[in-house]
């Protein structure tokens, strides 16, 4: 019987060490956060997506809450969420240009040469590694989906071509597609911008155009057709340097579509027009 009382009293004795340890602790080591930060993260959409630049919605509340960042920056949220926001704090609503993921590759399984049957792991990553896929680009899409799969808005889906398709209205540009694909041909762009290059070949002329009849082949054109200054050749690609001067009269006589003026999702039909349409306007 001696022996459970002294067995408790210790037990009773350790924890009421340990419980003084951590009242102490929690004295003079805890961290204050503002009420509001709490509140704040209730407001915002908890997609974590890190669109905002921030890991996720409950550091986002942070900065917002200590003023180093504007409601608006929050691109997932709906107008009217931004505003409550920004009335509880007191602040501006702020705004950012929503921005989408682009694809830089339209080379489907129907326009790029067959190299292989590749019967691998059904993932683009593993293709890169292993044998490149099947297709003969070797700086294209591999049409695999990782890129699908890694987006957890469910904003990319596969089309006929096996190309990723972007649906901008749920896309949160998160930038997990542009992490997850090896071949780095997707980026973030604002909507607004809305001149794609859509080829990440260094190929150019007859050469680029036997791997792939969509491919860049490096003419020139898009670049004399722009204003001065908005595209330039770089590497044998038109680089767009000034997207908010660009028009739709420098995509027009791109032989392969590998340029195109994009209003809404990629991938829509092709619309080339011919040397004399362009001069007879």
């Amino acid at each position: 019987m001696n022996d459970i009382l002294v067995a408790g009293a210790i037990m009773l004795g350790v924890a009421s060490f340990f419980g003084v340890v951590l009242a102490v602790a929690n004295r003079y080591l805890s961290v204050y956060e503002d009420p509001r930060v709490a509140q704040v993260e209730e407001l915002l959409p908890g997609t974590n997506c890190g669109a905002c630049g921030q890991p996720g919605c409950h550091a986002f509340a942070e900065v917002l809450v200590e003023g180093r960042a504007a409601p608006g920056q929050c691109s997932v949220s709906s107008p009217d969420g931004v505003e409550a926001i920004a009335a509880f704090l007191g602040v501006d609503a702020g705004f950012q240009e929503k921005r989408v993921a682009r694809l830089h590759c339209a080379g489907g399984k129907s326009s790029v040469r067959k190299l292989a049957d590749y019967r691998g792991l059904t993932s683009c990553r593993a293709a890169a590694l292993v044998t490149g896929g099947e297709r003969a680009c070797s700086w294209g899409c591999l049409g695999l989906a990782d890129c699908e799969s890694a987006c957890g808005f469910g904003a990319i889906r596969m089309n006929s071509e096996a190309l990723p398709v972007v649906e901008i209205d749920r896309c949160t540009a998160c930038g997990d597609c542009v992490d997850v694909c090896p071949m780095d041909l997707f980026t973030l762009e604002p909507v607004s911008s809305r001149t794609i290059v859509q080829c990440n070949s260094p190929l150019a002329g007859e050469e680029a155009r036997e791997i792939c009849s969509v491919a860049c082949d490096a003419c020139g054109r898009c670049a004399a057709d722009a204003e001065p200054g908005v595209i330039e050749m770089v590497g044998g690609l038109p680089e767009v340097r000034a997207p908010l001067r660009a028009s739709e009269a420098c995509t027009y006589r791109c032989p392969t579509g590998a340029i195109r003026w994009v209003e809404g999702n990629q991938f829509q039909p092709l619309k080339i027009v011919s040397d004399r349409e362009v001069a007879h306007g």
